[in-house]
């Protein structure tokens, strides 16, 4: 596997004014990533075209690859506003074209806990299927390949992402699969990978502090659907059992991308280079 990091891991550093997307993609060069995935937070490459050229040139400087494009999308409109959705969406598969990057990541749609229900997810499935495969169709002219991701309250659950997926049913319409974000709706990571292996186009190692309270804990703590406490952790750090999901990860012989994704109340820097340290040491002895 080729272990790199995702420069969401960073925002907070970008957002702060400490480094720019550059300043990220050297970093992590220097900590000893194999690959920066590129998430256009607190950038716009729509808008500051470019910086195109710039991320890709520093990339062939750095001599490190440019691995997977997330961004986030709402396939849950309607008429012409999906459309027009659809179309957005589109001008970042160009974007990706120029990056040279081959591996896409758009959400679909975020719902409140309470709205998520069976019943919205199955009317809202036709639409959602309908922009994952205009986009996947349109990107595999670039030979690029799609994805959505476990994300959210909503399009979180394991068989949710299988029922889009299969629906969609495109060669290069897979899943980024993100291990920790399914303590999001209560579902144990250990079971939903193995429900989602065999989707997988790229896979995110995160972590969380997971706490059956329904009591607020305080910084940095947010409630899960069903009502108990999540907190950022450094990867391996916490409370996912991710010395199982990568033995998992290996016995199905993955060679992909790996990005390490911090979202804790640490230093960023920090917490995303101990992260990427301890996965690499991790998988080599599992």
């Amino acid at each position: 596997m080729k272990f790199g990091i995702s420069s969401y891991s960073l925002h907070q550093a970008m957002n702060e004014g400490k480094m720019t997307i550059l300043d990220m993609i050297a970093w992590a060069k220097k900590q000893g990533a194999e690959h920066v995935e590129i998430v256009p937070l607190g950038f716009d490459l729509i808008n500051q075209p470019d910086l195109i050229n710039q991320i890709k040139e520093k990339a062939e400087i750095e001599a490190i690859c440019l691995s997977n494009y997330a961004i986030g999308a709402d396939f849950l409109k309607s008429g012409q506003a999906l459309k027009d959705e659809i179309e957005r969406v589109k001008t970042h598969v160009d974007i990706m074209h120029q990056l040279g990057i081959k591996h896409m990541r758009h959400d679909v749609g975020f719902l409140e806990p309470e709205e998520a229900t069976t019943e919205r997810f199955q009317a809202d499935l036709e639409r959602i299927v309908l922009g994952c495969r205009e986009v996947a169709d349109y990107a595999q002219e670039y030979q690029i390949t799609t994805s959505l991701e476990n994300h959210g309250y909503y399009i979180q659950h394991s068989d949710r992402v299988r029922t889009i997926i299969e629906s969609v049913n495109r060669p290069n319409f897979k899943l980024t699969l993100d291990v920790g974000n399914f303590l999001c709706v209560d579902e144990d990571p250990v079971v939903a990978v193995k429900n989602s292996l065999p989707y997988m186009s790229m896979l995110h190692l995160k972590d969380f502090y997971y706490r059956k309270t329904d009591q607020s804990l305080g910084l940095g703590f947010f409630p899960t659907k069903f009502g108990h406490q999540l907190r950022g952790a450094i990867t391996g750090q916490g409370d996912v059992d991710l010395c199982k999901i990568l033995k998992l990860v290996k016995q199905v012989e993955y060679d992909g991308f790996v990005s390490i994704e911090f979202e804790g109340i640490e230093d960023c820097q920090m917490g995303t280079k101990q992260g990427l340290d301890l996965m690499k040491s991790l998988y080599k002895v599992i």
